[in-house]
């Protein structure tokens, strides 16, 4: 049996057991998303914070560049509160920020984030071959009516206890999200300090406890990571940091170089950019706003808040200042397209797998 042949890649329809991480804010365009099929693999459009005329609009691009699956990914909702003595703390140490990229403090939101539910509808529409998601479970009737439409459902778990309660709930395969995975944490039962478990120790367990298909996602970069999470038991990989600098990711030119030139730049889990737990390189935001976490509002209040800030340094490649999401092992990115970065992980994964 070669590493390629897993229940994923045949209910999928995908020649490689490769996935191609759903990273919001813009770095997942439907070139990347097609290139990712095009080339065996499962592209994913990170859809979180699109309004749902976007969601429509980026499917319908990325259908008109592929006919072979691809996913699109949503945040499930969670409760939070606006505290205005939270937002306006907040806003005291960003406006420091602010000052120096010489932006004024802008007006309240008029939303914190788009409308799950249109969202959620826009997707049902467009008849998706997969959707996944993450920061929650998606209830059963709505997992039913997508699998009654022919899409495939998967869900993410940092735990063993998030992943048997996802498999109750009736999806269809479960990414295991190690501590190493770059970007936010999908914890959503427990404290977020809970879901900090590695990929190595999390898939096994999580293997043994589920009977659908696991994923593997956090620190694999390479075939070696990959033959080792198959060995594990997951029957594919999911890969963020790997496709950041691919000639088709959206990601800013700063954010791509940071990862190119990472080396032994830590990364830190941190809710300064957000409010919600996300793992990035460490820069002067993190290290400023980390003795004040505990204090900033909850996502997405606070995500809403740096909107701002996070945007204009991506304009001026100022990445002191950017939420720059990686992986711990994102130094060993590459620039290139990706169709050949699928085409060389998908030849490595073979050759570890023919050496065990």
């Amino acid at each position: 049996m070669t590493a390629s042949a897993s229940r994923v890649t045949d209910i999928l329809g995908i020649a490689h057991p490769i996935i191609q991480a759903p990273m919001a804010g813009g770095t997942t365009t439907p070139a990347l998303v097609a290139a990712v099929a095009e080339a065996g693999g499962l592209g994913s459009i990170g859809a979180g914070y699109l309004s749902p005329a976007a969601v429509t609009e980026a499917i319908a691009e990325t259908r008109a560049r592929t006919a072979r699956p691809f996913a699109v990914n949503l945040f499930i909702p969670q409760p939070f509160t606006a505290d205005a003595a939270r937002i306006d703390r907040a806003n005291g140490h960003l406006d420091a920020f602010r000052a120096e990229l010489g932006l004024s403090r802008p007006d309240t939101p008029a939303r914190y984030a788009p409308d799950f539910e249109d969202q959620f509808e826009a997707v049902i529409e467009a008849g998706v071959p997969v959707f996944s998601f993450t920061f929650g479970a998606l209830d059963a009737a709505r997992i039913q009516r997508l699998q009654a439409a022919g899409t495939c459902v998967v869900g993410t778990a940092t735990t063993v206890v998030e992943a048997r309660h996802l498999e109750a709930t009736g999806v269809d395969m479960i990414v295991a999200q190690g501590a190493e995975a770059g970007g936010h944490r999908g914890t959503f039962l427990g404290d977020a300090a809970d879901g900090l478990v590695g990929t190595m120790a999390l898939v096994p367990q999580v293997v043994d406890a589920v009977s659908v298909p696991v994923i593997a996602s956090g620190g694999i970069m390479d075939g070696r990571g990959m033959a080792a999470a198959r060995i594990l038991g997951a029957e594919a990989v999911q890969m963020g940091s790997a496709f950041l600098a691919c000639d088709e990711s959206g990601a800013k030119p700063a954010h791509k170089q940071a990862v190119l030139v990472a080396g032994d730049t830590p990364t830190a889990v941190t809710r300064a950019f957000s409010g919600k737990p996300a793992r990035g390189l460490r820069n002067r935001f993190i290290d400023t706003l980390g003795p004040f976490e505990h204090e900033l509002p909850d996502y997405p209040v606070q995500n809403a808040w740096t909107k701002d800030i996070r945007a204009t340094a991506g304009a001026r490649d100022r990445p002191e200042f950017m939420s720059l999401w990686a992986g711990q092992a994102a130094g060993m990115a590459r620039a290139e397209s990706a169709g050949a970065l699928v085409a060389r992980l998908a030849a490595d994964l073979e050759a570890h797998w023919t050496r065990r």
